[in-house]
């Protein structure tokens, strides 16, 4: 691959809703271009940027992919992302470091609830974009149908720039609203042939060019003025102004295709080429310097090197692999950088591309491109790496937060470490995957962005780490406290042969407010238990609060003082009164008035307005309170209190009740009692559990 200057190159994100053909379209150009020489398919798993196990085997884009391919003396670099929300990390990093978007909408599903997910991250990221409606070769394809959707969801500036000959089995080929010339494609797809516009989209034709031409001028006044004085715009103006309407967001023009026959993908190419934004274009990016203030970093290949890392990918044969887009400077491999997030230096290696699983080494990349390397040590995503005298933080990707957890155990007895150990690379390869040893419950619990993500890590564990483990819903921490205030005695004594024990202790237990845990108080008067021996009825009564009388759970909020008590000169030890304090532990619990207490969280839904009667119902029969409404963007958040236990299986549900359309936040907010029927039950069952241990 030849070297490309920051103004030939274009970083283009392919995004849609799962399943519209991002995969295949990516195929399409990377044979197209010439890049491979034949034409993978999805079904037979043999696409370049689907080459994963789990893709192969589910047919699902998993991981974003990278595909750098050469047309018209311009490098694109393709970046194939996942339609799954489970897997939205990914393309948010991919929207994070592309220049400009293509929204793939299939010819017979329309606008989707993804199409209006990323869109709505396109528009975050401020990125021009064109539309490619594909699948026009399948049954029910709907070109007219298509296009009123996207006019209604994005706005009127989404204007045609081609026409579909013929739908479904007579789909033949696209037609050139700026040129008005129609194109067949043959030599699958690598041979464009120009020929005549068939006379029964003559009318269509002209309709939709008058669409795209008022789209175009509006961008420019200069052309305005000269449209609405009814002159004829020249190709050359309509194209100039098409691609400065493209850059300011101003118009969105409409391609369309087969992706699957690579039919419509070389006018797609050239559109790119010639309409989209180079990196240069940005003109600069914003981070901050060594002293946290906002700085400008110039998009120049001759500056001082600023690159940010968008994806880390953890190969059991080859190691880590750290992909970088390079925002100013020249990167060369067998060189130096430092983290300026890790403060730390980085021994670079070769550089190389990715197309698809494959290295093509490189021997430079500048201001504007993307790249890998292998092998850093210290270095993972999100990261800025920079010279060390001139440094400099990019702003980092902003991940949304995991939403499903699971406890995992391993089938097999003491192949802990190994889950560990395989668990810990994914965290390096994925930031929205947590995980996290929750002593309570005494479970390690892993989060993701739904059921489907995390089902493809325990996957990926067998098959990489060969360790298999099985997903649970994770237990509720619950928690014990008392309502009550109880004066009782704890007298520990034994006498067998020898030395014995004694311990005798009086405290009165009262509740606390909640939060406060525990507080011991000696009220100790002349010496009724001597001062050796206080420090050990506290640890006693520490050490009894880890198992409450209720169902064993651990028990918060509540006060001992230690008011009498007695004492054998001989018999009496430390061991002896702590034994004293947990007996009066025990009892203290049982009379004053013990309670069961849950988490509850302070979750924000964010749904389209139409969804709210069904969420608020769907809250209160959580037994949560709403806290609060507010609009945003277009949506509305619901702010609410609810129970743990109520939540768990919350982002499948909330899926189902909005079409996909809902999101949601949670974390933890504070302790409250459980109503006194549900108590009964959540008892009954921790008390059978620890029976059956």
């Amino acid at each position: 691959m030849k070297n490309y200057t920051t103004e030939n190159i274009r970083n283009v994100a392919l995004i849609s809703h799962g399943g519209a053909g991002k995969t295949s379209l990516a195929e399409a150009m990377i044979f197209t271009a010439g890049a491979t020489n034949r034409l993978g398919k999805v079904d037979a798993g043999t696409t370049t940027t689907d080459f994963d196990q789990e893709e192969i085997k589910r047919q699902i884009t998993i991981n974003t992919s990278l595909a750098p391919i050469e047309w018209k003396n311009v490098k694109i670099n393709l970046l194939d992302t996942p339609g799954y929300f489970d897997f939205i990390g990914d393309t948010i990093s991919a929207l994070r470091v592309a220049d400009a978007a293509v929204m793939v909408v299939s010819a017979t599903s329309g606008v989707e609830v993804g199409t209006e997910k990323f869109w709505a991250y396109a528009d975050e990221y401020k990125l021009p974009r064109l539309v490619f409606v594909n699948k026009m070769d399948r049954e029910n394809a709907d070109f007219g149908k298509v296009f009123a959707q996207l006019q209604e969801f994005f706005g009127l500036n989404v204007v045609p720039m081609q026409l579909p000959i013929g739908a479904a089995d007579t789909f033949a080929g696209v037609v050139d609203l700026v040129a008005l010339k129609a194109y067949s494609f043959s030599d699958n797809g690598k041979k464009m042939t120009e020929g005549e516009i068939p006379a029964e989209l003559n009318d269509a034709v002209e309709e939709y060019r008058e669409k795209l031409i008022e789209a175009v001028a509006e961008s420019d006044d200069d052309l305005l003025m000269k449209y609405l004085e009814g002159e004829e715009l020249t190709d050359d103006e309509i194209n100039a102004a098409l691609r400065t309407g493209i850059l300011t967001g101003k118009v969105v023009p409409i391609l369309c295709g087969a992706a699957t026959l690579n039919t419509g993908t070389q006018p797609l190419l050239d559109t790119i080429a010639t309409s989209f934004p180079s990196p240069a274009d940005a003109g600069e990016v914003k981070g901050t310097n060594a002293d946290d203030e906002e700085v400008a970093i110039k998009v120049d290949a001759n500056g001082p090197v600023s690159a940010l890392v968008f994806k880390t990918l953890v190969d059991p044969f080859v190691g880590k692999i750290t992909y970088f887009k390079v925002y100013s400077g020249t990167v060369t491999g067998d060189g130096q950088l430092y983290n300026a997030n890790k403060g730390k230096n980085e021994r670079l290696g070769q550089v190389f591309t990715m197309l698809g699983k494959n290295q093509i080494n490189l021997e430079q990349v500048p201001a504007g491109d993307i790249a890998a390397v292998a092998k850093l040590q210290d270095t993972g995503t999100g990261d800025t790496l920079c010279d060390k005298q001139n440094l400099v933080k990019l702003e980092p990707i902003a991940f949304p937060t995991p939403v499903t957890t699971f406890a995992v155990v391993p089938k097999k007895q003491g192949e802990e470490e190994k889950v560990a150990q395989g668990v810990a690379r994914f965290l390096e390869e994925d930031p929205t995957f947590r995980l996290e040893r929750n002593t309570e419950t005494k479970q390690t619990l892993i989060s993701g962005m739904g059921e489907l993500h995390l089902e493809i890590i325990t996957s990926k564990l067998l098959q990489k780490f060969g360790v298999e483990v099985e997903l649970s819903l994770p237990k509720v921490p619950y928690k014990e406290t008392i309502r009550g205030t109880a004066k009782v005695e704890g007298k520990h004594k034994k006498q067998s042969g020898g030395r014995g024990q004694y311990g005798h202790v009086w405290i009165e237990f009262s509740p606390l407010p909640s939060g406060e845990y525990f507080v011991f108080e000696d009220n100790i008067f002349g010496g009724a238990v001597p001062k050796q021996y206080i420090p050990a009825v506290e640890k006693g009564l520490r050490e009894a609060m880890e198992q409450g009388v209720l169902a064993g759970y651990p028990v918060v909020d509540i006060k001992a003082s230690l008011y009498d008590g007695s004492f054998h000169t001989v018999d009496s030890s430390e061991m002896a009164f702590k034994i004293a304090a947990s007996l009066a532990f025990k009892k203290g619990m049982e009379q004053a008035n013990p309670v069961l207490l849950e988490p509850v969280m302070y979750v924000e839904v964010t749904v389209p307005e139409q969804f709210m009667g069904d969420i608020m119902g769907d809250m209160n029969s959580r037994r949560g309170r709403i806290l609060g409404m507010e609009a945003k963007g277009g949506n509305q958040v619901i702010k609410a209190h609810v129970p743990m236990a109520e939540m768990l299986k919350y982002s499948v549900d909330l899926r189902s009740m909005t079409q996909g359309r809902g999101s949601f936040t949670m974390e933890f907010d504070h302790y409250e009692e459980v109503p006194a029927h549900l108590a009964e039950q959540i008892i009954a069952e921790a008390k059978a559990a620890q029976d059956e241990e």
